[in-house]
């Protein structure tokens, strides 16, 4: 089990999250933190705090999201965390109406666990299991599901129990109880915890099913044409594609020395590994051959409503911040031509800022989301640094020496990059849009006015 992200003393409290590093790599520090059981106790955390003008953020048993969505403020006066590792006793299963109700402290486990008891399946879930239900809808965590509604929990959420701010006459915080068609429910589903604190989740099910598993491992040639297909005859179709070579190497060496080839082998060894263990797929406790059949709660499930493709990079991170990654210019490169070019949407718990930029455009309702928030909580008592960045189009536009090695920038100088380890600014070499941080000589270096020259002389 990983420490408690919120670690308390007498001067106050810090929280972490499970990566051990926020993407910025600065602590998130609170004054305190306060542990609710029940909706009662949880309304009264927030009337406690808006009566005190205090900035609110939420957080489950384990904090799993990489940019610094759960917290308050930079700094740590004024701020309360509320925990709902405590609110988690309460699941409620309809099994007439095909539906569950359970606290914002549920674990997926335990639900899923719950929900079989009475013969029925969530409809779609996260391929990991150690979230909250409250944290992976407001998030928007997905899977790999394309079919009926979607593979999001958010995509099945029926109604939500939402605590906002109130007047005095209202003791401060009121509950909404939101179902059906009510305009707020959409938005709820997908907060980012800027809405409000969310209480209980009612989610729609089915009868139970079973899955057949079988994982074939296979060259990467013709994938880019394939993957759709895949994904239209599979309902929970995955893909994991493995750059390889034929030997094995240490990762940090390999980055070390700029070995290519090295980053290649390991990832043979990964599959080599996978395919001796089925990637973890069982027949009764032990892996005995395709296909893996069994209940939907024992497989990973999860997606989008519309045609779209779930794209996840794993990278080598350093332990400095200052020092750049073996061909970052390239994964940079791709990043940007997703989301710029492509118009690709980021993960709200997972991405990197710069993915942020322009999120406003990406999404039909976005003015509408923005406008709920000002109406459930128009002194802005659960919004942060984070959130006001990317809500109000700033994420990415304060730029600082290596801003762009993580992510916090796209480099329009060389010293947004690392020009002491050889790293400069340079332009994308397929989309010539994008600026990246690039090994190699230093003279010419990119400017930002170089750069806004090049771009007016083409458009003409």
């Amino acid at each position: 089990m990983p420490q408690n992200p919120i670690q308390c003393n007498q001067t106050g409290c810090i929280l972490y999250n499970s990566y051990g590093v926020w993407d910025d790599r600065k602590s998130c520090h609170v004054a305190t933190t306060v542990y609710p059981t029940t909706e009662e106790e949880l309304r009264l955390a927030v009337a406690n705090a808006n009566k005190n003008k205090l900035k609110v953020k939420v957080v489950s048993k384990f904090s799993h999201t990489i940019p610094k969505l759960a917290c308050p403020t930079a700094r740590n006066e004024n701020s309360v965390l509320i925990s709902t590792e405590r609110y988690n006793s309460s699941i409620v299963v309809d099994v007439a109406n095909l539906a569950v109700t359970v606290d914002a402290g549920v674990g997926l486990r335990p639900l899923i666990d719950r929900v079989e008891e009475e013969g029925l399946s969530l409809v779609a879930a996260t391929y990991w299991e150690g979230v909250s239900i409250g944290g992976v809808v407001s998030t928007g965590a997905h899977g790999s599901s394309w079919w009926g509604k979607g593979g999001s929990i958010h995509d099945h959420v029926i109604g939500v129990r939402l605590i906002v701010p109130g007047n005095a006459s209202e003791g401060f915080a009121r509950v909404l109880d939101l179902k059906g068609d009510d305009p707020l429910l959409n938005a709820a589903g997908v907060s980012l915890g800027v809405l409000g604190v969310i209480s209980k989740v009612t989610l729609s099910l089915e009868r139970g099913f079973k899955r057949s598993i079988t994982l074939n491992f296979t060259n990467d040639n013709g994938i880019e044409d394939e993957f759709m297909e895949h994904a239209k005859k599979y309902e929970f179709g995955d893909i994991q594609w493995y750059p390889r070579h034929m030997q094995r190497c240490i990762e940090k060496a390999a980055e070390a020395t700029k070995n290519i080839n090295a980053k290649r082998i390991m990832a043979t060894s990964s599959i080599a590994y996978r395919k001796l263990i089925a990637n973890g797929l069982k027949n009764s406790e032990v892996f005995t051959g395709y296909p893996v059949i069994g209940h939907q709660g024992k497989m990973q499930t999860s997606g989008q409503p519309e045609d779209s493709v779930v794209v996840d990079f794993n990278y080598y991170r350093a332990d400095e911040a200052s020092t750049p990654r073996l061909n970052e210019d390239v994964w940079e490169e791709v990043e940007q031509m997703a989301f710029f070019k492509y118009s690709g949407k980021p993960h709200w718990a997972k991405n990197r800022k710069l993915d942020f930029v322009g999120v406003q455009d990406k999404y039909p309702n976005f003015s509408k989301f923005v406008g709920a928030k000002n109406v459930v909580d128009p002194d802005n008592m659960f919004s942060s640094k984070w959130s006001d960045e990317v809500l109000l189009g700033q994420a990415g536009k304060v730029k600082e020496d290596g801003c762009a090695l993580e992510g916090q920038c796209i480099c329009s100088e060389d010293r947004h990059c690392s020009p002491g380890n050889g790293y400069f600014c340079r332009r994308g070499l397929v989309y010539k849009e994008a600026r990246v941080c690039r090994y190699g000589s230093g003279s010419g270096s990119g400017s930002e006015s170089r750069f806004e020259s090049e771009s007016e002389s083409e458009s003409g």
